[in-house]
């Protein structure tokens, strides 16, 4: 795995760091989408909340990771699986947050459906978030 981290930091340009590794393992380790808290518990708090944010805030930049939003108005983010790079995301898909374990996931081979715009409007990007109950709590 540390191979797969070390080449993803550089084909995106970015110098290896120890936190940068660590949270990119995080990504490539957990199943779902993971928030700025659940990435500073997960390392024991061992990198501050500032660089944790930085961090995210990079890959966020780069392509390598895709926000989506959630009803408390928080954020989770999740590794990008497709063609995305930096400035250019291509991650038009339903995500899904399970209302009791809060376990978020991209739903990959769901495709967002097209919303026709009235004249005048342009869409920049698209979020769809369903809320429910995963396979694992039913």
């Amino acid at each position: 795995m540390q191979a797969q981290i070390d080449y993803l930091l550089k084909q995106n340009q970015l110098s290896v760091t120890e936190s940068r590794k660590r949270i990119l393992e995080l990504f490539l380790e957990a199943n779902g989408a993971l928030s700025h808290a659940d990435i500073e518990k997960k390392t024991d708090e061992k990198y501050d909340r500032v660089t944790v944010y930085r961090t995210l805030q990079t890959f966020l930049e780069k392509g390598m990771v895709h926000t989506i939003p959630t009803a408390d108005n928080s954020i989770r983010y999740a590794l990008c699986k497709d063609d995305c790079k930096e400035g250019h995301h291509h991650d038009n898909h339903v995500h899904f947050i399970c209302d009791n374990c809060g376990d978020t996931s991209c739903l990959s081979e769901v495709s967002i459906p097209i919303v026709k715009l009235p004249n005048g409007f342009k869409a920049k990007e698209f979020h769809m978030v369903v809320n429910g109950v995963c396979k694992n709590c039913r």
